[in-house]
Formats: C-alpha cells, structure tokens, sequence
C-alpha cells in the first residue's frame, strides 16, 4: 500500500466517518440509554467499509451530491447492528470488539438488544431522508428496496440463521459458501448496489456492481478466517481463535490455511477485473479491495 494511498484512505474513512455521525440520535430524553449504547456502537471504530465502497461506486459511476449520504450512515448502523447482536452470549458471546467492551459488556444484555434494534430500524428512518434533500424519488425507492432486501431474510439475516443453527456442527462447503455470501457478502452487495442505483447506473452495471460485491464479500469473510487463526488479539482488537471457541466450521477448516490464501487472491482478482470492465475513474476502489485482500486486521 503506498503512501499516496494510505494518505488518501486515511482522508476518505474520516470524510465517511464524519458523514455517519452525523445522522446519529442525540443523547437526551427520557430514553437517552439507548441512543448513547447506539452512538457507542457506531462510534467504537472499524474500517467504514460500507460506505466508503458505496460513496466509491457513487463516484465511479458519475454522482454528485449528498444523495447518497444518508444511505451511506444508514449502511453503517445495520452493520453495526448485526455486530451487537453477534457479540451477545447466546451468539458468539465476545466480551471485546475493536480493542473494546462489546455493547452488552457496556450496557447489559437487554439493552444491547434494544440497541441493536434501535439501529436496524433508525438505518431506514436515516435512508428515508434522501428524499427530503431531494434525491429522485425513484431511485430512493429502489435503493431502499435493495437494503431491506440484502439485510433481511434473503440477505445477512438469512445466512446468520444458518450460520446460528449449524453452530457446533459439521458445515457442508455449499452452506458454507450460502453463509459467507449472505451473511457478509450481501450487506457489500448492498453498499455497492445503492452506490450504484443512486448515481443512475444502467441495469447491466448495476448487475455487474453486485457481482464484484459478492466476490469482494467472499474473499473478505474467507481472509477474516485466516486472521482469525494467524493474527493476534492486539492487531485484531477482539480475541483470537473466536471461531474455534465457538466450535465454528470455517473456510480454513475445510479448505486448509494454504488453500484459503490461494483462493483470496482468486476471488479478489476476478472481482478487480469485472471492476475495471466498468467506465469512471476507479483506481481507488482498486487499491482499496487490493489492501482488504492483504490486510491484517
């Protein structure tokens, strides 16, 4: 990663963070325990992948303006959202996330489950604003349309349930795979699509903008198994060997350290290569998907 590059991430994650935070709620009134255990989930890091790769695809593909903001912290709150309740002790029971207490640590196991609630719903609520700022009624719609879709029952809350029922078993390679493709993969479809949708794509580009998420989301879960097994708690800021903990078949259990190495390049390299099929400048969102294939953390 060159240093132009890290300077200009450095840049884009802080001008995306900033859009996040905000649309976060207020700390005040009578409920105000909820809105703080939401801001401190929100605010307790990470890479702002999502709507970063949203802002990109935005760009890339010729929009302008603040239409896309709103779906871009509403992105961020589902992610966060499914992180609360993965944390929770009847998921992964994880006491630590980014170097810190995880929200049920923070707050208490009832109102991380609330907060995590609180998140998936007011994710909508914030999307919604779009049009309030003007955005095309239209493509709200559909952008709106493709986030409830990819979080919900067809997308990240389908593969957890798998995922959470075949939790101490033996997972088959093909369920695996329908795990790692909903669970992670969707909500980066969802990022990339909206990013899409919002800046007037053609159908084919928005189709092929899915396709690389997919990929991207694959290669992302299968590198966080291999850091899971070869990176340590201080460059991770949670514990390692999670998934062994949890009795967890992961892409490393099946297909082995090497194999799983051999296959993120893979996977990142057709993505990379249906990306530069695409028109728009787009050397940003290159390097970005080459540093989250070698990343380590």
């Amino acid at each position: 990663m060159s240093f132009t590059f890290k300077e200009e991430l450095k840049k884009a994650v802080a001008e995306t963070e900033a859009v996040v935070y905000s649309y976060l709620p207020e700390e005040e009134g009578h409920q105000k325990t909820i809105f703080q255990a939401m801001n401190y989930s929100v605010k307790a890091g990470g890479k702002r992948l999502r709507p970063l790769l949203m802002r990109e695809t935005f760009r890339m593909l010729g929009g302008e303006g603040t239409d896309v903001e709103p779906f871009m912290a509403a992105i961020e709150m589902i992610h966060t959202s499914s992180l609360i309740h993965d944390d929770l002790p009847c998921m992964d029971n994880d006491e630590l996330r980014r170097g810190k207490p995880t929200t049920w640590k923070m707050f208490g196991y009832d109102m991380a489950v609330l907060a995590g609630d609180a998140l998936m719903i007011y994710a909508f609520e914030t999307a919604a604003k779009a049009l309030k700022q003007g955005a095309d009624p239209a493509r709200v719609g559909r952008a709106m349309g493709i986030l409830a879709e990819k979080t919900g029952i067809y997308g990240m809350i389908g593969g957890q349930t798998v995922d959470v029922e075949l939790t101490g078993r033996p997972v088959p390679a093909e369920k695996l795979d329908f795990i790692y493709r909903l669970k992670t993969g969707a909500l980066l479809e969802a990022s990339m699509m909206i990013g899409a949708v919002l800046a007037g794509a053609a159908e084919d580009e928005i189709r092929k903008v899915e396709s690389i998420a997919s990929n991207v989301g694959l290669a992302f879960q299968i590198q966080d198994d291999i850091l899971d097994v070869t990176g340590t708690a201080e460059e991770l800021g949670k514990p390692v060997l999670s998934d062994e903990k949890n009795s967890k078949t992961t892409y490393v259990t099946i297909e082995g350290l090497e194999k799983a190495r051999e296959d993120v390049k893979r996977i990142s390299g057709q993505a990379l290569e249906e990306l530069r099929e695409l028109p728009g400048e787009k050397e940003f969102l290159v390097q970005l998907i080459e540093m989250l294939m070698s990343r380590k953390n």
